[in-house]
């Protein structure tokens, strides 16, 4: 209790500081863009005060520096308009692109979402204006914080994939390490109780009472071997569903309530699937138990097999109080039961047997609230 303390707070710590880290190096990445935005404004600035000096000199003016600043700029697009809105002069654009008047209106468009343009005055009156882009570099810099967004979304998804697929192997374990404990704790008494019976029977004991006793045992044998195989990987053999979903269907309808009607309906012939027989009746049993808890003990009860290209269905419908939707998938869950009494068990073993052991596929095929559920388990047939 104190370690899953402990560890929840923990794993909350460790959340809020990497929050608080992909905040700071967001906010300083868009700092060094902003600033970075910053020098290239004040370089094209730069380049209109020379420009302007550029203009008003005479031949005795020495231009070297001027001349040197206006040809500085080798990164920086940027389209000059005279006074008119008449295109006068680019740097750093494709010069086959130039002509097209429509791509220079377009691009001049951008530009001015981007920058604020600049005006170039002679003698107190604009003469010219300068619309200029971001630089390639800032261009790849705006998108520096949404690939570091991107790479540890990813990184957090490997972190929640690893610690998932961790707590599954745990799970795992655990369910194997309860189920070969169970078997092993049934087996011990079952001993005894054959012996017993053996005995018994050299006891002149009327021999229904016998009957019934050798019943139950062998009924707790199934048990046994069915936690045993839960607990490892089951050997699977050519079976035929149909002739094993009978035997699990008449055993449940002799001892269950008689104000259930069965119905079973199955096609002509055999389907051969790859089972474990054990855990297949306990697949069905579990379905046909949770359809009777759900009618309570009063309604109908329909197990129907279909047959398709190369798979086979089992339908178990019911006309119990419906599953809801939002619970479609949690039912499955280990834990989850909407009974008053109950681990939540019996469904979560299930799609263990179909998923893990079959290959299989299980799912509410379709509910409505007081109507009644039909499950759905779907195998491949083997040739």
């Amino acid at each position: 209790m104190i370690f899953t303390k402990y560890n929840n707070a923990l794993r909350w710590v460790i959340i809020i500081a990497s929050f608080t880290i992909v905040s700071l190096i967001l906010w300083k990445t868009y700092a060094f863009f902003q600033h970075f935005k910053d020098e290239e404004r004040n370089k094209m600035e730069n380049w209109s005060y020379a420009q302007t000096e550029f203009v008003n000199s005479d031949s005795n003016t020495n231009l070297n520096l001027t001349l040197k600043i206006l040809n500085s700029n080798t990164t920086t697009p940027m389209i000059v308009l005279d006074k008119n809105g008449h295109f006068n002069s680019s740097n750093n654009i494709n010069e086959s692109q130039i002509k097209d008047s429509l791509y220079i209106k377009k691009l001049i468009k951008t530009f001015k979402a981007e920058n604020k343009p600049i005006d170039i005055k002679y003698q107190g009156e604009v003469f010219s204006t300068i619309y200029y882009g971001n630089s390639p570099l800032l261009n790849k810099l705006k998108y520096y914080p949404l690939a570091l967004v991107l790479i540890i979304i990813l990184f957090g998804a490997v972190i929640f994939f690893f610690y998932s697929s961790n707590k599954n192997a745990t799970q795992n374990k655990l369910w194997s390490g309860m189920a070969k404990e169970t078997a092993h704790q049934i087996g011990t008494p079952l001993s005894s109780l054959i012996g017993w019976a053996e005995i018994l029977k050299t006891e002149h004991v009327n021999p229904d009472y016998i009957f019934e006793i050798e019943k139950d045992i062998d009924r707790l044998q199934t048990i046994t071997e069915r936690f045993s195989k839960i607990g490892s990987i089951p050997t699977l053999e050519k079976a035929d569903v149909i002739k094993e979903t009978i035997n699990a269907y008449d055993y449940l309808k002799i001892r269950s309530s008689k104000l259930i009607v069965f119905e079973l309906i199955i096609p002509k012939g055999e389907i051969l699937v790859n089972l474990n027989k054990q855990l297949y009746s306990w697949t069905i049993e579990n379905l046909v138990k949770n359809a009777i808890d759900a009618m309570k003990g009063r309604g109908k009860l329909t197990i129907e097999i279909l047959k398709l290209d190369n798979e086979v269905k089992i339908n178990v419908t019911d006309s119990g109080k419906g599953i809801s939707k939002k619970h479609f998938i949690k039912i499955f869950e280990p834990g989850f039961t909407t009974k008053k009494r109950g681990w939540g068990l019996g469904l979560s073993l299930t799609k263990r047997i179909i998923t893990k052991f079959h290959n299989g596929k299980i799912k509410v095929l379709q509910s409505e609230k007081e109507v009644g559920s039909t499950l759905q388990i779907t195998l491949k047939i083997t040739d």
